[in-house]
């Protein structure tokens, strides 16, 4: 018998069927309703789903106000929530559009977007605007692909590149686990590169 690898010693416990994935974004989804109020949600579910054309996919319960608004108007904006402002994202998490407005009692400032029937909050370093593409009914959540048509950014987060520099925006990012907000650490490697000492094995 030969000594049992890292893999047949270290143990793991099952926890269920769980929505845990580490980590998820915190992404700030804003729409108009019916009388052209401008909204925003917080939504943990969502992320890039397609490259060419580029998309991003949210993922919302009927129950929820943007619901409603995304189906009307074709169209929505994701900003990016950053460490600077974790109370008003949190807070736009936690109430609904129907009963407040959440602009005014955040203070962020509505921003109509020039290419869809969406807003943004100018105070969130970078904006995706989106056209409807997709609906897919899941489940208890339906998923809303958008066609990415624009990002924007705040222009002192870019690097000497001329690429948008993670370190400068600070996103916020969630735990599932224990519904707790985190910032993001240090570069530790380069992407499609730290693995290539692995390809002459």
């Amino acid at each position: 018998m030969g000594v049992n690898s890292t893999a047949d010693t270290i143990m793991k416990k099952s926890v269920g069927a769980k929505t845990l994935l580490f980590p998820t974004p915190v992404l700030m989804v804003g729409t108009y309703d019916h009388t052209g109020k401008p909204n925003l949600m917080s939504v943990a579910w969502g992320g890039i789903c397609c490259s060419q054309p580029p998309c991003v996919a949210v993922s919302l319960r009927k129950a929820t106000y943007t619901y409603d608004c995304i189906v009307e108007r074709k169209a929505f904006t994701v900003g990016i929530a950053s460490e600077e402002k974790i109370a008003e994202a949190d807070y736009i998490g936690i109430v609904s559009g129907r009963d407040v407005d959440k602009f005014a009692v955040t203070g962020l400032t509505p921003v109509k977007s020039e290419l869809i029937d969406a807003p943004y909050a100018a105070e969130f370093p970078v904006v995706l605007e989106c056209t409807l593409l997709h609906v897919i009914e899941i489940g208890l959540h339906t998923q809303f692909i958008g066609e990415i048509m624009n990002v924007k950014a705040d222009t002192d987060l870019f690097g000497e590149d001329g690429r948008l520099d993670i370190m400068k925006i600070k996103p916020l990012i969630f735990d599932t686990a224990q519904r707790g907000y985190y910032g993001i650490g240090p570069l530790l490697a380069k992407a499609f590169s730290v693995g290539k000492k692995l390809q002459s094995r």
